[in-house]
């Protein structure tokens, strides 16, 4: 399944580019502040690290029902990354179902970033035929729930390790 493809996502602030591995560099910079990582755990990773894992996520899914999407964000008037966004598609008897998350480094936040990008993927999948997005929220953390219901996301009564299911159904 190849859902969505590697061409990037235009809004009226932000360019979505594929990511890539040469990202790597920038992006262990925008995401250097371990306060990032308060909700999701771990701690900041190393460009070399990062360097890896987008190996892995550019290379796609080994899955073929299933769908990586990865991509920077890149605010255009600053000429900068400054977060990233991503969904996995998986397809299902109804079509396809979206599961997104987002994140801007610190640095960016309170700017509105976060959910422009967010609004822009949700966009995006939409016209790819995705008839349910998908995000899992920390029951705490206020700024994501801001997002995810910004992007037309509602909260959901399902949890999901400790985190709240928040859920768009597209036509």
């Amino acid at each position: 399944m190849n859902t969505l493809g590697p061409e990037p996502i235009h809004t009226d602030r932000l360019t979505l580019l594929p990511l890539r591995v040469e990202h790597a560099e920038e992006m262990a910079s925008v995401l250097a502040d371990p306060g990032l990582h308060t909700f999701i755990g771990g701690t900041p990773d190393s460009a070399e690290v990062l360097r890896a894992r987008y190996e892995r996520w550019v290379a796609g899914s080994p899955d073929p029902a299933e769908s990586w999407g990865n991509w920077v964000v890149r605010l255009r008037d600053a000429d900068c990354l400054t977060g990233t966004v991503q969904a996995t598609v998986t397809a299902d008897d109804r079509g396809a179902t979206a599961e997104i998350a987002w994140v801007v480094g610190t640095a960016w936040q309170r700017r509105g970033i976060a959910t422009e990008a967010a609004r822009g993927l949700v966009g995006r999948l939409r016209e790819h035929g995705v008839h349910t997005v998908v995000a899992h929220i920390h029951p705490d953390h206020a700024a994501s729930a801001a997002v995810a219901a910004a992007a037309g996301l509602s909260p959901t009564d399902r949890w999901q390790d400790g985190e709240r299911r928040w859920q768009l159904s597209i036509g």
